[in-house]
C-alpha cells in the first residue's frame, strides 16, 4: 500500500478534499494507496482536528522551537519518514524549505501554488493578478525544488477574472479548483501516469485531459463532499 503524507500550516481545505476523494473513489484500491499522515509546523492549525476526525495520524513538529531551518527541517523528515511514504504532499504548507530537505523528496515532494504558474510566484498571488490586469487566474500543482515554486508543473486549473474581482472573491473562485485539481493529480502520480525523470515531468497520454482543468462554470464539478470529517477514514461512502 503507498503512503500519503500531507504536510500543512492552516485549516486543511485541501487535505479535506484529499480525503473526501480517497473514500470516494476508493483510493486502497486503486491506485492502492492510503492518507498515511498529516503533519503540521503548528499545533493550532485547524486541519489538524480535521484530520484527526477523520481517524488520521497527526504529527506536529513546531518550527518556533527549533534554532535553525535547517533543523525544523531534518526533524520534519523524521516525523515524515515514520510513514516512508511513497508521495509527500504540502497543501497549504507556509515554510520555505532547505535545499536538504527538497533534494531527500527530490520526484515524490509536491506542492499546490494558487497561480498559474510560472506566473505570480510567493505570496499574495490574487493580488498580483488583479495588479497585472490578467484575464485568467489559477492554481498550479508542482514538483518541489529549490526554486520557490519552480518545479516542473503537473496540472493546471484556470478560473476567470470578473468585473468587480477583489482578492477574497478570486480567492474563493481558485480554491474551488484546487480542491478538484490537488486530489486527481494526486490519483495520477500514484497510478505512474505522471512521473519526474531526469528533472522532466512525464505525462502518460490518457492523463494529458485530466491535467488541465476549467472553472466549474465550464467543466461539471467533480468534488462531491461525502462528509469526511464524519467518517473513519477509508470507510465507504
Amino acid at each position: 500500500m503507498k503512503a500519503i503524507v500531507v504536510v500543512i500550516s492552516g485549516r486543511g481545505s485541501n487535505l479535506e478534499a484529499l480525503i473526501e476523494a480517497a473514500v470516494r473513489e476508493r483510493w486502497s484500491i486503486d491506485p492502492g494507496a492510503v492518507i498515511a499522515a498529516v503533519v503540521s509546523n503548528r499545533d493550532d492549525a485547524p486541519g489538524l482536528q480535521m484530520a484527526r476526525r477523520a481517524g488520521l495520524a497527526t504529527t506536529v513538529v513546531d518550527h518556533r522551537r527549533f534554532a535553525t531551518r535547517d533543523a525544523f527541517d531534518r526533524a520534519l523528515a523524521v516525523a515524515i519518514d515514520a510513514a516512508d511514504p511513497e508521495l509527500v504532499v504540502l497543501a497549504g504548507f507556509m515554510r520555505v524549505l532547505t535545499p536538504w530537505f527538497v533534494q531527500r523528496y527530490a520526484g515524490r515532494l509536491i506542492n499546490i501554488h494558487p497561480s498559474l504558474l510560472p506566473l505570480f510566484p510567493g505570496l499574495h498571488t490574487h493580488r498580483q493578478a488583479l495588479g497585472a490586469g490578467v484575464r485568467v487566474h489559477g492554481a498550479t500543482v508542482h514538483y518541489v525544488t529549490e526554486q520557490v515554486d519552480g518545479g516542473g508543473i503537473i496540472a493546471q486549473a484556470v478560473v476567470p477574472v470578473l468585473p468587480g474581482d477583489d482578492e477574497a472573491t478570486l480567492a474563493a473562485r481558485v480554491l474551488d479548483q484546487e480542491h478538484r485539481l490537488l486530489p486527481r493529480a494526486v490519483r495520477l502520480l500514484l497510478q505512474r501516469r505522471v512521473q519526474w525523470r531526469d528533472g522532466r515531468v512525464l505525462v502518460d497520454a490518457s492523463a494529458a485531459r485530466e491535467l488541465a482543468l476549467l472553472d466549474a462554470t465550464t467543466l461539471p464539478e467533480c468534488r462531491q463532499p461525502v462528509g469526511a470529517e464524519a467518517l473513519a477514514y477509508g470507510a465507504a461512502p
